[in-house]
């Protein structure tokens, strides 16, 4: 049976175009950018790139995304292997730079704050089977197309960046989270008064050890100014996750999870853990009952293999552009959610399920 899933996940994997770096072809006119600030713990290769490869030193850089006019909201577009790259077609860097220590790297996000009139950041995670090019890429697209205000940073830890390396992944994953937490220090140290972690997959794993981490500390700046998170499609056993939230104490508000019923990657996760559901697609809630959660289910508008709706389905984006007010639009009488999102809000004790729909195809709650 493990073969088994191990040849579907390989064949999940090898639907989906692998990417990297390339360059605005000189000359190119561009339309728009994203900055994306990045923290990495991958070790740096010969030619200046990073790797699969676990660091002991962090690195600081910062990327100028030329974002593509040609494309839809939620696509990924990478230039072809053979030819020449097309600026308003594909996701291509505009510059590149590797900051020479973390005196730099908070300076210059400092001064991006300064210049955009913003005190907040938002704090990318990748998860599984990420290579460097595609988290920054993905982080670019995401805060691009979701309309997201604040300064764009990507934590970039060593993913192997290989369908075959999920327990690779999953021990660098453990391995990340001291580098995670100094990070998330740099960017308190910038001037950051807001921050708020947005994680994928593996990564939601990553950033509820960190924020264990911190809080188990006790003596944290940091933790004090995470004023949100997002978790998509988290790969992350619940109780594992209770475990961690007992620890961490109160979890930050708003903290939102945005799952899927229906997510094949997810199904794969859980018969290979030998248990019945991750974090990430749940039934219900009710198993989390006693979390002050915001769990929305995206089935209903699935893209692909469901594992990142959010990042991918347009109509999504659009519902969600600028993730700003949908705790206190829960948080409010029941009343007033008529009409909020289409979709079914149900409530469990603390948590709070939405079972999003489209118009007009919203069927019976689930219970």
């Amino acid at each position: 049976m493990r073969r088994i899933i191990l040849v579907v996940v390989m064949a999940l994997a090898a639907c989906a175009p692998r990417g990297n770096f390339a360059s605005v072809p000189e000359g190119a006119k561009v339309e728009g950018t994203e900055a994306i600030f990045v923290g990495t713990t991958r070790k740096a290769g010969d030619a200046g790139g990073f790797g699969r490869e676990r660091s002991d030193d962090a690195h600081f850089l910062r990327y100028d995304i030329a974002i593509p006019v040609d494309r839809d909201p939620g696509e990924l577009t990478w230039p072809p292997t053979m030819g020449k790259p097309d600026v308003a077609k594909h996701f291509l860097t505009q510059n590149a730079l590797l900051f020479d220590g973390s005196d730099s790297f908070r300076n210059s996000l400092r001064e991006a704050m300064r210049l955009r009139k913003q005190t907040s950041a938002v704090v990318y995670v990748h998860g599984f089977n990420t290579r460097m090019a595609e988290g920054v890429y993905r982080v670019a697209q995401m805060h691009h197309d979701l309309k997201v205000p604040g300064v764009a940073v990507h934590y970039a830890w060593p993913s192997r960046g290989s369908a075959l390396g999920y327990v690779y992944d999953r021990d660098s994953m453990l391995y990340a989270r001291s580098g995670f937490e100094d990070l998330l220090d740099e960017v308190a140290a910038a001037g950051v008064k807001d921050i708020v972690i947005v994680a994928h997959s593996m990564g939601a794993a990553l950033t509820m050890e960190t924020l264990r981490q911190m809080a188990l500390r006790k003596h944290s700046t940091a933790l004090d100014r995470v004023a949100g998170v997002i978790l998509i499609s988290p790969d992350l056993d619940l109780d594992v996750f209770r475990s961690q939230a007992k620890d961490i104490g109160k979890l930050p508000e708003p903290f939102l999870v945005f799952g899927n019923s229906r997510d094949r990657v997810l199904g794969l996760s859980a018969t290979l853990s030998g248990t019945g559901e991750r974090l990430g697609n749940l039934e219900n809630v009710s198993a989390i009952a006693d979390q002050k959660i915001i769990y929305l289910d995206t089935a209903a508008y699935n893209t692909g293999d469901g594992h990142l709706n959010l990042g991918e389905n347009a109509a999504l984006l659009s519902l969600f552009a600028g993730l700003v007010g949908i705790d206190e639009a829960f948080r409010a009488d029941a009343r007033s959610r008529v009409g909020l999102l289409p979709g079914l809000v149900l409530t469990v004790r603390n948590a709070t399920e939405v079972i999003l729909a489209p118009i007009g195809e919203l069927g019976e709650a689930r219970r």
